[in-house]
């Protein structure tokens, strides 16, 4: 409870005004901070399975503190002093006042999107809790629990505990300490490499003396390479022979079947075929001229038989002997009767060499 106390002069009446009231037992900020705890956790923000390991040997590591203070002086000077290798990013915020809490969760987000970090550290140095309630606020936490890079929390004393403590990957009690886990000690690593060192190498001395021992075993059981590759040889030698024989036959086969193949496709030549038609045509021409030849002669012959034979029938063979062929001039129709013809008609004979045209005087009628 916060308040003044005032008088009422006129009645001398003192007066309570109050200013803040807060629930018994416990601060306000106290009892947000177990509602917002209660809340986050049935979440299961705050739940072991969800935490990631930190690296055993980072090289690069973000820092998101004040860039004033003991703190970050601190943090520097320890994982310089234990592990001098790593890179360290600075991301400076407020720890404390208005700007804190939107500095903070843009510091982890941005550190998170560079994507190029082993580690986070987020944290400031010790002081009441008012000052430590950035690390208390909803979305702090959320941030812190939703990075992809693990988030050691170093926030305060090691009596201070704040939310963002609960939900970060691991938690130190001072930015010191935080320092600590974070980095090795490199005289303690060199320390381990040493050992480590001479254990392998008394590890390869024992292994390479007991292969040696193999090999010179296993060396004994062989048999002399040279005898070896003299049979090698000689099998080489008789597979080179019958190589060579089988080869020879082979060859001597194709060359057989070559000239059997050579002998059918000529013999199936199509020029072949056709010289051997060529010369076949020729031969029938020959054979058809001369046919016709005889066929001629003999037909000329027959012509001469036949035209003789009817030399002899032809009535102009008879008018040679003597006779003639008489027509009518009337109607020129042969004259083959005294009665065809009438006397004083004109008539023709026809004699083997030229004609007369006669006058009839009389006829005789047949006796």
């Amino acid at each position: 409870m916060l308040g003044r106390v005032s008088v009422y002069e006129p009645r001398g009446d003192y007066q309570l005004l109050l200013e803040a009231l807060e629930p018994k037992g416990i601060g306000a900020l106290q009892l947000a901070f177990l509602q917002l705890k209660a809340k986050l956790e049935a979440e299961g923000l705050f739940e072991p399975a969800r935490k990631k390991s930190l690296p055993q040997y980072p090289q690069r590591i973000g820092l998101v503190t004040s860039p004033v203070g003991a703190a970050i002086h601190d943090l520097l000077t320890i994982m310089h002093r234990r592990w001098p290798f790593a890179q360290v990013l600075i991301a400076p915020v407020a720890v404390q006042g208005d700007e804190a809490v939107g500095q903070i969760v843009g510091a982890i987000q941005a550190l998170n999107e560079l994507g190029e970090l082993d580690v986070l550290i987020v944290g400031r140095g010790g002081g009441s809790l008012e000052d430590l309630w950035a690390f208390n606020e909803e979305c702090v936490v959320r941030a812190i629990a939703s990075s992809r890079i693990p988030v050691v929390s170093a926030v305060g004393h090691e009596t201070d505990v704040t939310l963002s403590d609960l939900a970060a990957d691991c938690r130190a009690p001072t930015p010191s300490a935080a320092a600590e886990l974070v980095v090795p000690d490199c005289f303690t690593v060199r320390h381990h490499l040493g050992h480590h060192q001479v254990r392998l190498e008394r590890s390869m001395r024992s292994m390479i003396a007991a292969r040696t021992v193999r090999v010179q075993v296993q060396t004994g059981r062989l048999p002399e390479p040279r005898l070896m590759l003299g049979k090698f040889v000689q099998q080489v030698d008789d597979l080179e022979r019958q190589l060579y024989v089988r080869m020879k036959h082979w060859c001597r086969n194709l060359q057989m079947q070559l000239l059997s193949h050579q002998s059918a496709i000529w013999e199936r030549n199509p020029l072949y075929e056709i010289h051997r038609q060529q010369r076949a045509l020729v031969e029938r021409g020959t054979r058809l001229v001369r046919g016709i030849s005889g066929c001629i002669l003999a037909k000329r012959h027959q012509t001469e038989l036949w035209v003789s034979q009817l030399n002899q029938l032809s009535p102009l063979a008879v008018l040679a002997r003597g006779y003639s062929i008489v027509h009518s001039l009337r109607d020129g129709k042969v004259v083959k009767k005294s009665t065809d013809v009438s006397a004083g008609e004109s008539v023709r004979a026809r004699l083997h060499e030229g004609e007369l045209i006669c006058l009839v005087q009389r006829t005789h009628p047949p006796s």
